[in-house]
């Protein structure tokens, strides 16, 4: 069914657009909802969407009750919430033994708390109305742990943990919950590792080479079509074979 519409959190970071860009070339009706910190990234970003049914909308997906008002808001002006893809994420690295609390909370307020935030805002009116496509963007590294990521890794780890428990809660009301796990992909936060490690990275993944964004949004949009109604409570993983778990 056209004119579905969709929310992707982090909307406009180098994952969140190719995100929206996919579903509204699906026929859905995108919202990207991200920080307004930057007024020349956002002006970037709408150049990039121009001639799609994207529009951008300021939001911190951390904070509970900016959440309810910016769903009761998209309901109220678009009469629904039908997908929402959680993007938003951020990175704090540094080895436990150096990890202070700021970058412990900053890290799980926006890659988890945020989870929460909008889910449980957006989920009785999926409910309520009969369809809802939940998907959330975990990672490679809450599967395999990574070296000075134990904020990160344990984010997108839990990630996954409320995905699955989500998912038996709203199953019978036609709402699926399902999350994803890209690997390493070609993105801004990607493009800032140092040379030599990015290419070890590459040297470690089967199919010999980073991700695209493209490909991470193709299965979002996969996930939340109408007629992927039997998926719920999986996490897919799209990394070239970095990690095949069992």
């Amino acid at each position: 069914m056209n004119n579905r519409v969709a929310v992707v959190t982090g909307g406009i970071g180098g994952l969140g657009s190719a995100i929206c860009i996919q579903l509204a070339r699906a026929g859905r009706r995108v919202i990207a909802a991200d920080l307004h910190g930057n007024p020349e990234r956002v002006a970037r970003f709408e150049r990039e969407v121009d001639g799609l049914d994207i529009r951008f909308a300021p939001l911190d997906a951390s904070d509970f009750d900016a959440c309810a008002a910016f769903v009761a808001g998209v309901e109220q002006a678009h009469g629904s919430l039908d997908v929402l893809v959680n993007a938003a994420g951020i990175t704090r690295d540094a080895t436990l033994r150096k990890m202070d609390r700021a970058q412990w909370d900053a890290v799980l307020s926006v890659n988890l708390d945020s989870v929460f935030n909008l889910c449980r805002h957006a989920v009785e009116g999926m409910m309520a109305r009969g369809f809802g496509r939940i998907v959330n963007i975990s990672s490679v590294n809450g599967q395999t742990g990574q070296f000075g990521q134990t904020n990160y890794s344990a984010a997108k780890a839990g990630m996954h943990g409320f995905t699955m428990a989500l998912a038996r809660e709203v199953a019978r009301k036609g709402v699926t919950v399902n999350s994803v796990s890209p690997g390493y992909c070609e993105t801004a936060l990607v493009a800032a590792i140092p040379e030599d490690i990015r290419q070890g990275i590459v040297d470690r993944v089967p199919v010999g080479r980073l991700g695209q964004p493209s490909e991470i949004a193709r299965t979002v949009e996969f996930l939340a079509a109408d007629e992927a109604g039997y998926i719920t409570g999986a996490n897919i993983p799209v990394n070239g074979g970095l990690y095949m778990g069992f």
